[in-house]
Order: structure tokens, then C-alpha cells, then sequence
């Protein structure tokens, strides 16, 4: 489709940037700008901002989870859901003053859940006449004032992403998502919202949206050739200079991207994946930035401007809608100008308080609808099948997911010149908590095993890249000596690499030396019963995230590319068990690896 850069390029005239400047808030409370007692002119006048953030939403309007039919509940006592997010937005406006505060979000809104799935598929908002997509309705309801783009946005699609923007009242911002031909922004960078003073000049307060360079790898299918994603520092250092020339007295940047200054796509693109940090680094005269995409929670951090030596705060409310950032800016009028004197900020726990009954109200029938759908009885079990020890043991759900796999991949390449070549398919663990329980089988039992909206590819490899590929998989197992006590909870996640980034590998036999060193653990590596030929070709059925470089698994995202689709895997594993209708481990299940020490099997 054509990228349409929206109204707000038409008003470049104006501000040389092509960027709108939102308008003024109403006039303050008294409590937010006030003069000190003492004589006339002896006490500067000051400011108190409040500035609250949530990130990675995807799609948590309540306090629900789909895959259980049952209200959220986790060992820490988390709630999730805007609703509870609304109830701490109302709270903290009573108390500053709505005209003395901003409402941002950092990302990822549009995926996640059963929910989103279902208003981009099932019941698609861009379809004529369509719905309002339900976070676009709990987002205005709530009276977000900003948000930045995230990659999850770009999942279902432009299409779906435009209608996502349209139906919003407040701007979604990406300074770093660009026309990949023109290089102009293709989503509105900034916004600057002007807060009334009594007896001072307004403060100006500009939000700078960044997000996150891996859409080029993760979402290449919807983005290549159209939209580019150059690197946050790069961006923020061409824009902020440009707000603060528009008058910006406090810049806010709401970046979808972590502290870490860490990449999980390794070298394949020249962009910083977690570069939120380095831009308060590296980029003078930002004052707060709101984190998101890592998942992590950090009440405050503080960063030192390398070029200013001032402090920058950052913060990054978790995820899901559990947590609730609040930074507290407070400005000081002074030689006619309005500076920061200090920001603060803390997170608040979406647990210590109710769903406000008006999203309740709003989104209740959306609600409703989905629960419905995803409890659509498809099939039925033979047993229980769980994720619970996916992680270490070759677990029969798994091979679920690769048997569908293989099918789909062996017929879409029937009739063509690679159908002699065996197919191999790819999976991950994606949930440890997953369970297809035994007898009727619904769309949310299947749906909680593939928990993305990944789509299927197939790729060339040889058996040599394929060793190569175990290898690097194989990385995600804590080096364990012979004769040292195995704990299942500490056997993985070996430098910090998530269960998503561990692969198993269907259609070969193999052992996993966990007693070797990362790069030598693979063994015993056999096709057909036989020593893998390194020259042998291959068909590798995976999903889109890893075909695209997603994890930076060596030699995949440069294979030729076979075939593609872009009906989601969940959908095809909902397919498969629905013609089948019956679900016996015996038409799927096999074990192709295991964990050894020295040949020795650690199970």
C-alpha cells in the first residue's frame, strides 16, 4: 500500500519539520504553579508535572487470561489490564490536577492477547464498516495524550496498523520510522503539549516517539521496501536539537526499546536493539524517557549525559498493563526561562486497586465475544499434553507444533522441484504453563501453546548449516559438569537468552552434551538413522520471526527462501487438530534429542 503520512505532513510550513503541535491543556489547578511567600519577585515561580507511562500493553484491557478462562493470577500477585491502569490514572489526576499531568505509552499495544487476535483476523477492524479496535477504545477512554510505535504494531500488517492509528484521538509517534524511499517520517514524530501558568509563560512539553530498529528483521514481509527504522541515538540526536528550538521547556522521549544497550539480532542490522539508556546518554537536553520492550520493571534509573553531565531519568513500567510509571518533573521560572530543577519517578502496582467500572462497561461485550470464541470446542485429546518441562525434555506438545508444521510445508511444496527434499520443522517453547488437557480440546488450549501470531516460511539449508543451527540453539543450557546436581530451574536461560530464543529440531536424532562447552554440545547428530550428511539440502519449516533473524541463529535468515505464508501457525495447529479431530500424541509425538553429560543421559 502507499504510505500515507498523514495530515500532520502538511503542516511543515509551519514548523519546517512537517510535525503537528498538539494544543494547550486547560488552565492549572492552583496547586500547580505558585509563587513562594516574600516580596515581589524574590521567589521563582515553579511548576509540578506529572508524567505517568505504561509500555507493552498487548492487549490487556482486563485483569484475564484467555488461556485459562479464569481471572489472571501469578505467583507474585500481579493483576494486569487497562481497566486497573485507568483506576491509578484517575486517582493520580484527582490528586495533580488532569491539566498538570500527561498520559504516554511506550508500545506493542496491538498483539498479545486473544483479543487483539480476534479484532485483526476474526472480526478485523479494516474490514468495511469494521469495529473499533478495543484497545483504541480503552486508550481514548482513559485519555492517553501520547503513544510511540512498537514492533507488535506492525504484526498484522500496515493495513491493520493505519485503522489502529485512525481510530485513535491521540498521535502514535515513530521519529525513526521513515518512508524507506523518501527517508521522511511516515508516522508523526513528536508532540508538543503546552501546559497553562498562572502569572508565567506556558511550559511547553514535548514527547519524542522512537521505536524499535528489529521491525526490519522481525516484520520484513509488511515492511521492506517501504519503511525504514534507522537507530534511536541517530534519530533523537536529529530531533530533540529541533524541539528545543520550537520552545520544548521539558522533553519527554517514549522509546520501545530497553536499557540494556543489547541486540538479540546480533550483527544483521547496524541499529542498537535496547538502546533506550544510550539515548539519554548520547543525546543532550532530554529530561525522562519512558522505556519499554524489554518486560523488565525499573522504577528509576539514572543516566548521565556524557556532552552535559545532567542527569536523565528513566523508567519502564513492565508489562501487560501491571505496573503504572510516574515521574514527577519539577520546573522553576527563572531568568525568563522555564528550566527542569529535578525529575523523579517510581512505578505503581496495578494490583493495589479495582477495574474502573467504566472500561468494564466499555469493553464488556468485546470481552465477551472473545471468551466465546476462544472456548470453541476443535477436537478432543487422548491425554494431557504440558509444557511443563519443555524447556529440557523433548516434550510431545512440542512435536505438535513441527508435525503441523511439516504438513503444511510438504503440501504448499507439492508439485515443485524441492518436494524430494525431506522437510524438518522448527519450534519453541514458548509458555511453561501451557497444557492441552486430556478430552475436549478449545481454541484457547491451543492458542496458550502458540501464544505469537507467527507465520510459516520455508528455507533451504544444508546439513551443515543445520549442524551449526543445534549449536547455536544449544547455547541456551548452563554448562553442567558430569558429576554436578542437575536443578531444572537453573539448567537454562544461559546468558539471559529467553525460552522463545531455544529451538528444538524436528526430523533428526540428537543428543545435547550439556557437560561441553557452548559450540561443542551437539552429538550423535543423525538423518534416517544415519550420520548427517553436512552436504545433505533440507527444507526448514520455521517461523517468520526466526526466518527473518529474529534470535540471530546462524545461516537462516540468508537461506533462499522456499515458500511463505501468512495465516498464522496458531491457525494452522487449530486446522490440523480440527480435521483431525481426534489428538493422539502417536500421530505426532516422537523423540528426536536429549540432554546428556559424557553420553550419559541427564533424564
Amino acid at each position: 500500500m502507499s504510505l500515507n503520512r498523514r495530515k500532520f505532513l502538511k503542516k511543515s510550513a509551519v514548523t519546517g519539520a512537517g510535525v503537528a503541535i498538539a494544543g494547550a491543556a486547560a488552565a492549572p489547578s492552583a496547586q500547580a504553579a505558585v509563587a513562594k511567600p516574600g516580596k515581589p519577585g524574590e521567589q521563582p515561580k515553579r511548576y509540578a508535572l506529572t508524567v505517568m507511562g505504561t509500555t507493552d500493553l498487548h492487549g490487556h484491557v482486563f485483569n484475564w487470561d484467555y488461556f485459562k478462562d479464569a481471572e489472571y493470577k501469578d505467583a507474585a500477585g500481579n493483576a494486569q489490564g487497562l481497566a486497573r491502569i485507568s483506576t491509578l490514572v484517575n486517582r493520580i489526576r484527582a490528586e495533580k490536577g488532569r491539566e498538570n499531568t500527561l498520559l504516554l505509552d511506550a508500545g506493542d499495544t496491538i498483539q498479545g492477547t486473544p483479543l487483539t487476535y480476534y479484532y485483526a483476523k476474526v472480526d478485523p477492524i479494516t474490514a468495511k464498516g469494521g469495529p473499533v479496535h478495543p484497545m483504541a477504545q480503552a486508550m481514548n477512554a482513559i485519555g492517553y495524550d501520547a503513544a510511540a510505535l512498537g514492533n507488535h504494531e506492525f504484526n498484522y500488517g500496515i493495513e491493520t496498523l493505519r485503522k489502529f492509528e485512525s481510530q485513535l484521538r491521540f498521535p502514535l509517534l515513530g521519529a525513526n520510522a521513515v518512508d524507506a524511499k523518501t527517508l521522511r517520517p511516515a508516522f508523526q514524530p513528536y508532540v508538543i503539549k503546552t501546559f497553562c501558568v498562572k502569572g508565567a509563560p506556558p511550559v511547553k512539553v514535548a514527547v519524542l516517539g522512537l521505536t524499535n530498529p528489529g521491525i526490519a528483521i522481525w516484520d520484513k514481509a509488511y515492511v521492506q521496501g517501504k519503511l525504514a527504522f534507522p537507530g534511536l541515538e541517530e534519530q533523537a540526536a536529529k530531533w530533540v536539537p529541533r524541539l528545543k528550538s520550537l520552545g520544548a521547556d521539558v522533553v519527554i522521549v517514549s522509546a520501545h526499546s530497553g536499557s540494556s544497550g543489547t541486540s538479540s539480532y546480533g550483527d544483521q542490522l547496524p541499529y542498537v536493539e535496547n538502546s533506550a539508556a544510550l539515548v539519554a546518554q548520547q543525546v543532550p537536553d532530554i529530561d525522562a524517557v519512558l522505556v519499554g520492550h524489554a518486560h523488565v520493571e525499573i522504577p528509576e534509573l539514572r543516566v548521565v549525559n556524557a556532552k552535559t553531565g545532567k542527569t536523565v531519568v528513566l523508567s519502564e513500567p513492565l508489562a501487560y498493563a501491571e505496573r503504572l510509571s510516574v515521574f514527577d518533573v519539577e520546573l522553576v521560572f527563572e531568568k525568563g526561562r522555564w528550566s527542569v530543577e529535578s525529575v523523579s519517578s517510581k512505578v505503581l502496582n496495578s494490583n493495589s486497586v479495582a477495574d474502573d467500572p467504566k472500561i468494564t462497561k466499555l469493553l464488556g461485550d468485546e470481552h465477551a465475544k472473545v471468551v466465546a470464541y476462544v472456548n470453541q470446542v476443535v477436537g478432543s485429546a487422548t491425554e494431557t499434553l504440558t509444557t511443563v518441562e519443555a524447556r529440557f525434555k523433548d516434550a510431545p506438545i512440542i512435536d505438535l507444533i513441527t508435525k503441523v508444521q511439516e504438513d503444511v510445508v510438504k503440501a504448499a511444496l507439492a508439485g515443485t522441484s524441492y518436494a524430494s527434499l525431506p522437510v524438518i520443522a522448527q519450534a519453541s517453547p514458548f509458555s511453561r504453563t501451557s497444557e492441552i488437557p486430556a478430552g475436549e480440546v478449545t481454541i484457547r488450549d491451543l492458542s496458550s501453546l502458540y501464544v505469537y501470531d507467527n507465520t510459516l516460511v520455508a528455507k533451504l539449508m544444508t546439513g551443515a548449516q543445520v549442524r551449526a543451527y543445534l549449536e547455536y540453539s544449544a547455547e541456551y543450557f548452563v554448562q553442567t559438569a558430569a558429576g554436578a546436581v542437575v536443578d531444572t530451574e537453573k539448567l537454562t536461560n544461559a546468558a539471559g537468552r529467553p525460552d522463545y530464543n531455544y529451538d528444538y529440531v524436528s526430523g533428526l536424532a540428537y543428543d545435547i552434551d550439556i557437560a561441553q562447552a557452548a559450540g561443542s554440545r551437539i552429538r550423535n547428530l543423525t538423518y534416517n538413522g544415519a550420520a548427517l550428511d553436512d552436504a545433505q539440502q533440507f527444507v526448514l519449516a520455521v517461523n517468520n520471526y526466526r526466518a527473518n533473524g529474529g534470535g540471530a541463529f546462524p545461516h537462516v535468515a540468508s537461506a533462499q527462501e522456499l515458500w511463505a505464508e501468512s495465516t498464522e501457525i496458531r491457525t494452522r495447529i487449530s486446522e490440523w487438530v480440527t480435521a483431525k479431530g481426534v489428538l493422539d500424541p502417536k500421530d505426532f509425538a516422537s523423540v528426536d534429542w536429549k540432554l546428556t553429560r559424557e553420553g550419559v543421559p541427564v533424564f
